[in-house]
């Protein structure tokens, strides 16, 4: 291999570790505004639709899940603490602060929707 040829072989391989990184660092330098913040404790909005209050589980149709890029479906979610679905009735609609936590959703704050 002639010198040319290993100047050429050495720029691509440095172009190829430095390019992508340039590109990070330019994600990373966007303004505030742009960046869509998501609070982990956002409130959702649902309708019960299933209640069990002895296994503090309850079956949610729910709007977005913004904390936890999820889109609108219904689903089983169970109470972080049973008390919570003591004065709540199926068809009740609800605001609510969902978590993931090891592949169980849980609901941990259950307030009337306005």
């Amino acid at each position: 291999m002639n010198h040319q040829q290993k100047f050429l072989t050495i720029s691509a391989l440095a172009l190829g570790v430095i390019w992508p990184a340039s590109g990070f660092a330019q994600a990373n330098s966007l303004p505030p505004s742009t960046v869509e913040a998501r609070p982990a404790t956002a409130l959702s909005e649902g309708e019960i639709r299933r209640l069990d209050p002895e296994t503090g589980k309850l079956t949610i149709r729910h709007g977005e899940i913004r904390n936890l890029d999820m889109p609108p479906m219904t689903m089983v979610f169970t109470a972080r603490d049973k008390s919570q679905l003591a004065d709540l009735k199926v068809g009740d609609r609800i605001r609510f602060v969902a978590s993931n936590e090891g592949g169980k959703y849980l609901v941990s704050e259950i307030q009337p929707a306005q």
